[in-house]
């Protein structure tokens, strides 16, 4: 019989026991995970398992956390009767060989830690393979009432449990008085993801634009707004106009005056130095600005609160002064800077003329972070071309005592970086005026194309235009978003309108009507589902249905690997996964009609729940039918 293997690499630093990823391999017969528990080779820990028809209810006790985490317990438990001086399983065998002890390699040590497994229903039998491997089959009945319990208690008893309590998410963070472009897009959308990621799993997330609001620019946009309008009555929107066109016409008359750069270096001082004129004026700029972030962040579903350069600026003196009492800053050619280690040039943290720059307002606002909102991990989500600011403004904090030298240990940070969006010609993503594309623009296009095409499709005469735009606005918002996320972040991806509006292939249009079809299929029969969850009664004893409840059992570890990992490829990865395996149970089990329609409503009505979840996830709004 031939078992799908789940590989399994762990660091080798965490103690007590932890599983690595059970990662699903399909076969027709049956399906195992494996974990390394014992072996001497290294860094591998193999637990095989596989979904059994049989089963021994010794407990009825549900065991918390992700399947990973449900294994690692039993195993914890019995590793503790094994071998109490050291309940770590990896390399277990190199550790105890040589010393006085009654096991004679790995195999015996095997066969006593499945001697010591304590009773679980989740368990069906055990059995010892190879140099020490213990298989582990899994209870088919444990496996169908793990996913019931879900269906009856919801899908937030799956959440994973992550060892922090409160997180901040930097991620967004436009410049005041310039429009967002697509170079946004990917920082607002995957920060926006690892958010609601985090917050699923019941850790409390500060989502913080940090948005460029502070600095020498408004002193030319102040100088040029009085310049432009000056009676000093309250300026309109409309007045102003478009803010990018206004920005740039102040940065022309910048360049290119010199009286006008003095009034405006000058404006500088006023500002900071608190007059209300100019404050009154700086507000303003900043208001407008605000507005026409909202229209993109309503159409990505997106939430965010501000604290922008200008509320950390206050705390830039205190922050300083700390790090200079522990003797990290030196003058250097004028400046103030913080030599880092390994780097041909410093992190300058005052310059030459006395100003702040972005090291100094990041290393406060890490500062009023751990302090103030005393938030265990803090996370940046910017492009991958700020790596070495981040490596070096974290190596100061470090120096500093503010954050653990070991990037393993709480309270930490960590820099979320993420590559170029292209275009179809290999290049960065622009206009062809070699503007960059403005993302409300961008937006408005996906839900156009969309629209469009399920106008073409005769949706028109069926639904109403209110239900045309929800739908057009639900795929086309989504469809953008997918496309970006699908990929590991680090690396560059060309947008395409026609690839991400395929309804074909790993795409948001595929998953939604795959979604959708679930919806149909349940509707169809006519069941009210809510009250099959109470009375139905789940079985998995076809084998493609067992391969789909395997797989929706393992939501909650890859949510965990996700937020561990900062990668929501992973969750894409799973989400896809897991609607082709929902194709092959649907193809191969009829479900209307069939003497196992209820049980297999119920499995059909957990995968919509899961999909439903991975989309709330990814920010994309599911559709329910099409």
């Amino acid at each position: 019989m031939n078992c799908s293997q789940f590989g399994i690499l762990l660091p080798p630093v965490f103690a007590p026991l932890q599983f690595g990823r059970l990662s699903v391999l399909h076969s027709h017969s049956s399906v195992s995970f494996s974990t390394n528990c014992i072996l001497k080779t290294p860094r591998r820990l193999f637990l095989r398992a596989k979904s059994s028809s049989t089963t021994t209810m010794a407990n009825d006790e549900v065991i918390g956390g992700s399947l990973k985490q449900q294994l690692a317990k039993l195993f914890e438990e019995s590793l503790r009767v094994t071998v109490p001086e050291d309940n770590n399983a990896m390399g277990l065998w190199s550790k105890v060989k040589g010393k006085s002890t009654q096991f004679r390699g790995p195999q015996p040590i095997g066969q006593a830690i499945m001697k010591n497994l304590p009773a679980s229903e989740m368990v069906d039998s055990c059995s010892i393979a190879g140099p020490g491997f213990v298989n582990v089959v899994l209870s088919r009945q444990w496996i169908a009432k793990s996913i019931q319990k879900m269906l009856v208690d919801g899908i937030e008893t799956w959440a994973p449990k992550l060892p922090v309590k409160r997180a901040v998410v930097d991620f967004s963070s436009p410049n005041i008085a310039k429009e967002m472009h697509v170079g946004h897009l990917r920082s607002t959308i995957i920060g926006d993801t690892l958010a609601r990621m985090l917050e699923y799993s019941n850790v409390e997330v500060l989502r913080r634009n940090h948005v460029g609001d502070w600095g020498t620019q408004f002193g030319m946009l102040i100088e040029f707004l009085f310049e432009k309008f000056p009676s000093g009555e309250v300026v309109s929107d409309q007045a102003i106009g478009d803010l990018e066109t206004f920005y740039k016409a102040s940065k022309q008359r910048f360049d290119s005056d010199p009286a006008f750069k003095e009034r405006a270096q000058r404006a500088v001082v006023s500002l900071q130095a608190g007059e209300e004129k100019y404050r009154k004026a700086w507000a303003h700029i900043c208001e407008i600005s605000r507005k026409g972030y909202q229209k993109v962040y309503q159409r990505l579903g997106v939430h965010l609160e501000e604290k922008g350069e200008s509320f950390y600026n206050p705390y830039i003196p205190g922050a300083l002064e700390l790090l200079s009492k522990k003797g990290l800053i030196e003058e250097s050619e004028g400046a103030r800077v913080i030599f880092i280690e390994g780097k041909n040039i410093p992190l300058i943290v005052v310059k030459k003329d006395g100003g702040y720059n972005y090291a100094s307002t990041d290393l406060a606002a890490l500062w009023y972070r751990l302090n103030e909102e005393k938030a265990e991990w803090i996370i940046y989500v910017t492009d991958v071309g700020q790596r070495e600011h981040f490596e070096m403004f974290f190596t100061a904090a470090k120096r500093a005592g503010w954050l653990p030298a070991e990037d393993n240990k709480y309270p930490k940070a960590s820099h979320v970086g993420f590559g170029l969006v292209l275009g179809e010609d290999g290049k960065r993503f622009r206009t062809r005026s070699t503007e960059t594309v403005k993302l409300v623009d961008l937006l408005d296009e996906a839900k156009s194309k969309c629209k469009a095409a399920l106008i073409e499709r005769g949706k028109a005469k069926d639904w109403t235009e209110e239900e045309l735009e929800k739908t057009a606005e639900a795929v086309g918002y989504g469809a953008v978003k997918y496309a970006d996320l699908k990929n590991n972040r680090t690396t560059n991806y060309t947008f395409s309108f026609d690839q991400m509006l395929n309804d074909k292939g790993n795409t948001a249009v595929y998953l939604l009507y795959a979604h959708a079809r679930i919806c149909s299929i349940i509707r169809k029969s006519g069941k009210d589902i809510e009250e099959l969850k109470k009375t139905g009664t789940l079985d998995l004893v076809h084998p493609d249905e067992r391969m789909l409840g395997l797989h929706l059992l393992q939501f909650a570890e890859i949510v965990e690997e996700a937020c561990t990992n900062l990668l929501p490829n992973v969750l894409c990865e799973y989400l896809y996964n897991l609607s082709e395996d929902f194709t092959r149970f649907y193809t191969n089990c009829q479900v209307v009609g069939s003497a196992e329609e209820t049980s297999r409503l119920l499995l059909c009505e957990a995968t919509a729940v899961v999909m439903r979840k991975c989309f709330h996830l990814l920010g994309i709004t599911p559709v329910y039918k099409i």
